[in-house]
């Protein structure tokens, strides 16, 4: 009988700046015996989330950096095909908080693994607005920024998974703007058409100043960060009185060593604007998720809540869908996920 084999994407070395495919290799390797307590996961959908470039390089960072060889991170959602752990026996559905970049995983279900509950939506959905991108959307709005009803909201990276979800969140709960920074026309169209943004900005404009003050005329109760400290900067002074600021992301400094990433110059404003400035790793809410989940599961299914994916096919197919992500000019936006097998 041929040995069981299956597919994973390595880290071929340590990166410096924006990644590229050629930093990663593919590898097909013999699936192990299974120890006592753990389980063998066929993923159906894994994902490239950008802020797994900060493990890619040597250095620390909230996570510890990924040795040459290990296995990419990434979440995924599959099925238990084999098991010796009673809590997930075969044919259970789960999402895998570390499953990573390959067409099986090993777990012994400690971390974050959950059997996925019937909340009425698509499998992928346990990767976007009920994964990790839409938790940090919720807690880091209710928990971090604390928002109230009125409140004036930017958002910047807004046409991801993470902005896209917070914007929308912010409305539902009340704000009475929402703004959010993106890159493409497409999806500045979509925040405002489909997603219900009252305006998006390009943040690539030579007059954004102007354009941020024109769009928050009595100033920013909550800014909600993925981009990195150039952009905090900038708007601080718009900030209003006790204004706070959720750092969930920092895709602009990913690829920069710590002399290269910019400073905060504006700190002045903490002061007399009284403002907080805090960061988030949403597993410090994990066991608040499931209610929060149902919630959200809901207002999908209301089509309350919009998202979009971009799903390719093959686990060889993550090193440039990760790339993409760094790229100069990429017009691409929503969740980013691929396909790498059935039984969802």
């Amino acid at each position: 009988m041929a040995e069981a084999t299956y597919t994973r994407v390595a880290l071929a070395r340590h990166i410096a700046g924006a990644p590229t495919p050629d930093d990663f290799r593919i590898e097909t390797v013999p699936i192990p015996p299974l120890a006592e307590h753990q389980f063998l996961v066929a993923n159906a959908y894994v994902s490239a989330d950008p802020g797994t470039r900060s493990r890619l390089s040597p250095g620390a960072s909230y996570a510890p950096p990924l040795p040459p060889g290990a296995t990419i991170d990434g979440f995924s959602v599959g099925r238990v095909v084999d098991s010796r752990n009673e809590k997930f026996p075969v044919g259970t559905l789960l999402t895998l908080g570390a499953g990573g970049w390959a067409t099986h995983s090993i777990s012994n279900g400690r971390g974050y693994v959950a059997a996925l509950p019937d909340l009425g939506v698509p499998a992928t959905a346990w990767l976007g607005a009920l994964g990790v991108p839409g938790m940090t959307a919720y807690f880091g709005l209710k928990r971090v920024a604390e928002l109230r009803a009125g409140a004036h909201v930017l958002v910047t990276s807004a046409a991801g998974p993470v902005g896209a979800t917070a914007g929308q969140l912010a409305k539902h709960w009340g704000a009475a703007k929402v703004v959010g920074l993106a890159g493409g026309e497409a999806g500045r169209r979509w925040l405002v058409d489909e997603a219900g943004f009252d305006a998006a900005i390009d943040y690539r404009v030579a007059d954004l100043d102007a354009q941020l003050a024109a769009a928050f005329p009595e100033g920013i109760d909550i800014l909600f960060d993925n981009v990195g400290n150039a952009m905090i900067d900038r708007v601080l002074p718009l900030m209003r009185l006790r204004g706070r600021i959720v750092v969930s992301g920092m895709v602009a400094d990913y690829n920069r060593s710590a002399a290269e990433t910019p400073g905060l110059h504006n700190t002045r404003e903490f002061i007399g604007r009284r403002l907080r400035m805090e960061g988030l790793v949403v597993f410090d809410d994990l066991p608040a998720f499931p209610a929060a989940q149902a919630e959200v599961a809901g207002l999908l299914r209301l089509g309350k809540l919009k998202t979009r994916e971009v799903i390719r096919d093959g686990v060889e197919a993550l090193p440039l869908l990760f790339s993409e992500l760094f790229a100069p000019g990429n017009a691409d936006f929503g969740r980013r996920l691929v396909r790498v097998g059935a039984g969802v």
